[in-house]
């Protein structure tokens, strides 16, 4: 009997998501896990025995935290790269992990240095250099600055990569944009090795722009929504299947989100349903109470427009998302009882409820909708 939901996550879907990314991009690139936002909400400590049993090596987090639950799940050695937020406290104990992170200024240069001089170890460093995302990253006159001081520190410093970040690869709206940016990134590519500094991996694709630009894979590609079963944008998905004769969707879902039927209830016509006045039941209809609602990722944008699936049949939600329950119109549902499954995301009999469809409604993204999945729902891992 699970609390009030529980997500399951699919191995074998986890197991084909990785034979296609790697039969794809070939084996002489690595293939560096995302696994920021708790896994794109599919659970750290879950995700990572299931990447590492089918052959991932190296992880992308976002910060430290998500590090050191990375670390604290791996049963064999790894790479764990920081991309974005560490304290200066916890530079001193990435490098004394052997956590390799991104530096995107000098001041974080020089700490990594400062600390690496201390524990007598190596800094394992990515530069990341600033092409057109306007976000963070070395500009030109600073990467030569860096250069100076890696050169002045060279026995402390291991570069192990040089990267940048691209800005929106998922759309054709931005081809000119990445265009420039794999050109600026080149140049400053020369300028690194010209002064006889040689990165380990030299990397900038991520989902999208693995596919979409095949010459950004380098050595290296930060892979998040595909390896849980999604494409980054429609574009990228038609640009893939275009010139296929099989349209099959490559891609498995690994996520499944299920509650249970909490109370059942018949609602007269004429009488509203939930708060306010957004429901009014316009015939006789039977409701079911689900304990789940907006605490819970189920986004208050789906009241009166999401679906669940019960016995195999699609059901409204009706009237507004509460911020622990829903309610769903079960009439057209025979013989549905308290404890009955609900599923909020997967599938059930012939029907899915997609990641997707929340996005339609909802105007969310598919890695947000996955990412306000909180860490306390119970993950469990299924063949």
């Amino acid at each position: 009997m699970i609390d009030n939901s529980l997500i399951t996550l699919n191995e074998n879907a986890v197991q084909n998501n990785i034979a296609f990314l790697r039969k794809k991009l070939g084996s002489k690139i690595k293939i560096s896990a995302v696994v920021k936002a708790n896994a794109y909400g599919h659970g750290i400590e879950q995700i990572i025995p299931l990447f590492e049993k089918y052959g991932i090596e190296h992880y992308s987090v976002f910060d430290y935290k998500e590090a050191v639950r990375v670390f604290d799940s791996l049963t064999k050695p790894a790479t764990i790269m920081v991309m974005g937020w560490l304290s200066n406290e916890n530079i001193r104990d990435a490098i004394k992990k052997g956590i390799e992170f991104f530096v995107f200024n000098i001041e974080r240069l020089n700490i990594a240095i400062k600390y690496a001089k201390e524990l007598s170890i190596k800094a394992e460093i990515h530069l990341e250099a600033e092409t057109g995302m306007n976000r963070s990253g070395l500009n030109i006159n600073e990467l030569e600055q860096a250069i100076a001081i890696i050169k002045e520190n060279i026995e402390y410093i291991e570069l192990a990569g040089f990267c940048t970040h691209l800005a929106g690869a998922e759309s054709v709206s931005n081809h000119v944009r990445i265009q420039n940016q794999l050109r600026k990134y080149k140049k400053m590519l020369t300028v690194l090795e010209g002064n006889e500094l040689h990165p380990k991996y030299k990397h900038v694709a991520n989902s999208a722009a693995a596919f979409v630009y095949p010459k950004a894979r380098m050595d290296l590609v930060r892979i998040g929504i595909m390896l849980y079963g999604f494409w980054s944008s429609s574009e990228v998905y038609v640009q893939y299947t275009n010139l296929k004769s099989n349209k099959l969707n490559p891609l498995q879902r690994i996520l499944k989100w299920n509650s249970q039927v909490m109370a059942i209830k018949k609602v007269s016509s004429g009488q509203f349903i939930g708060y306010g006045i957004s429901y009014l039941a316009q015939t006789n209809i039977t409701t079911a109470l689900v304990p789940v609602g907006y605490s819970f990722g189920y986004s208050r944008s789906l009241s009166n427009k999401g679906r669940v699936l019960i016995h195999g049949c699609n059901c409204s939600v009706i009237g507004v998302v509460n911020m622990n329950m829903i309610i769903i119109d079960i009439s057209h549902v025979d013989n549905t009882k308290v404890g009955d499954e609900v599923v909020l995301i997967g599938k059930q009999g012939d029907l899915e409820i997609k990641v997707s469809a929340f996005s339609e409604i909802s105007d969310e993204l598919n890695y947000e909708i996955l990412a306000h999945l909180p860490e306390s729902i119970e993950r469990t891992v299924e063949k």
